[in-house]
């Protein structure tokens, strides 16, 4: 074994997870294992979703890997800690990568990484297991994409490494290097179908100012139609999937590409289900009309605030008057549609809350998810509140989640807004449907009446001071 590549997600772990049950595998992890195979290298995944933490230090332990490149995210930092210090006990060299380490590099590296990626890892963890190689002591100051300590303690930043250019030229992740089946049973016991992953671009030109751009930038490249397509077909005949998960952050982006893409898969007779993320600007009639002939069966839209204002302070670029117009367009084709919002964020008060909820009535998406405004190092947002961000007592023990900012409303005042939101939503619709005197309907009502009343209780309560 060259290297063994792996990352801090376990579902036994993730008590909200379980319940919603719709795990997908790591795709990075996969595309660096095939990248780096095909190399000619040798490489392990120990893929810790459905595993234990035990049980990835005893593997550890027992294989002793010489190089351990570890996927972290703002949700695992925890386990890719206790992970480094099993690396290091056996002597291994650590190497990580994703989005959070490479925002706090420094920390990482005082507590024991050997080196931190930033960007895409493909050509640079190439490049890092080459130099190994060829010279037992390498230069790293040469390798560009990267932070090390030199032997004095200080951090060196290397030079940003260019993206990658041609996505066709990367090849397909590495699925055969994991329990897929894992998932797909997941999935069936749950919800009577398996789904499976996959990735047809990287990066997003937007600026909206709470989203991390730290892998792909600000950039947009997408793989071919036909490559794309050739994906699916290994994905239908090697696992036979019910529904496919598009993981791009706007699927939408192109229309060209779109259009083309439907028609590569409408000539292979290749009509998957599937679900995907976009935007309210990135959807027409047409648009709509071309993705359930594809098979789309939910489209999940950033629709994040009822509220112009909110929308504009996000630099979000979107309409919040239009949303309710997209979410029909998408129900007249028979998709299905979910909306993201997010809550607290700089400028929005109850004035605005009423206004997302007002959104949501109107819109009636088939569901929604909510989100309290948090502030990812290194975006836009942290550095507009840095100097009001509230951070846990423990960094080890923590993530970018559990951080808030001094003088926002309450934790517990926005658990109330997301009680009343939710219910009142509900209630709308029994509204409609003139069931309000039902069971449900009346317990929506309370539900809703509860929250309002939680709402009042805790408007004085503030972060950092309490009422």
């Amino acid at each position: 074994m060259d290297v063994l590549l792996t990352h801090g997600y376990f579902l036994a772990l993730d008590e909200a997870e379980q319940k919603v049950m719709r795990p997908y595998p790591p795709l990075g992890l996969l595309y660096l294992s095939a990248y780096l195979k095909r190399a000619g290298f040798q490489v392990e995944v120990f893929d810790s979703t459905f595993s234990q933490p035990s049980e990835l230090e005893r593997y550890v332990q027992e294989h002793r890997p010489p190089v351990v490149g570890i996927y972290g995210n703002l949700m695992t930092r925890p386990n890719v800690l206790r992970i480094m210090a099993w690396c290091r006990e056996v002597g291994a060299m650590v190497v990580l990568g994703g989005p959070e380490p490479q925002s706090y590099a420094t920390e990482y590296l005082r507590r024991g990484a050997d080196i931190v990626v930033a960007g895409e890892g493909e050509a640079t963890l190439l490049e890092i297991l080459e130099r190994l190689q060829s010279d037992g002591q390498p230069d790293w100051s040469q390798v560009s994409g990267i932070s090390f300590l030199q032997e004095e303690g200080s951090v060196t930043a290397t030079v940003a490494r260019a993206h990658l250019k041609d996505l066709d030229q990367l090849p397909f992740p590495d699925r055969e290097a994991i329990r897929i089946d894992r998932y797909l049973s997941a999935w069936r016991e749950r919800h009577g179908e398996g789904a499976v992953s996959l990735i047809t671009s990287r990066g997003c030109p937007y600026t909206c100012s709470w989203c991390s751009h730290g892998v792909f930038g600000y950039s947009y490249r997408s793989r071919s139609p036909e490559n794309v397509a050739d994906e699916i077909e290994i994905i239908q005949d090697r696992y036979r999937p019910e529904l496919l998960w598009f993981a791009d952050d706007v699927f939408t982006m192109n229309r060209r590409w779109l259009t083309d893409l439907a028609g590569v898969l409408e000539q292979r007779r290749l009509r998957i289900p599937f679900e995907t993320i976009t935007r309210e600007d990135r959807i027409d009639e047409e648009i709509a009309r071309t993705l359930a002939e594809m098979g789309c069966r939910r489209i999940w839209v950033g629709a994040e605030s009822g509220s112009q204002v909110v929308l504009d302070a996000m630099q979000r670029k979107t309409d919040a008057d239009r949303v309710t117009h997209v979410i029909e367009l998408l129900r007249r084709q028979g998709i299905e549609t979910g909306m993201f919002i997010m809550l607290g964020y700089e400028g929005e008060e109850e004035a605005e809350i009423f206004e997302t909820t007002q959104l949501l009535k109107r819109a009636r998406p088939d569901v929604f998810l909510t989100t309290v405004a948090y502030p990812i190092k290194g975006t836009p947002y942290s550095h507009q509140v840095e100097d009001r961000i509230l951070s846990p007592a423990s960094w080890d023990q923590s993530s970018d989640r559990d951080l808030t900012i001094r003088g926002r409303h309450s934790r517990r005042y926005y658990r109330h807004v997301q009680r009343w939101m939710t219910s009142e939503v509900r209630l709308n619709d029994f509204r409609r449907k003139g069931k309000v005197a039902t069971l449900p309907g009346l317990r929506a009502q309370t539900t809703a009446w509860l929250g309002r009343l939680g709402m009042h209780w805790t408007r004085g309560e503030k972060e950092g001071r309490g009422k």
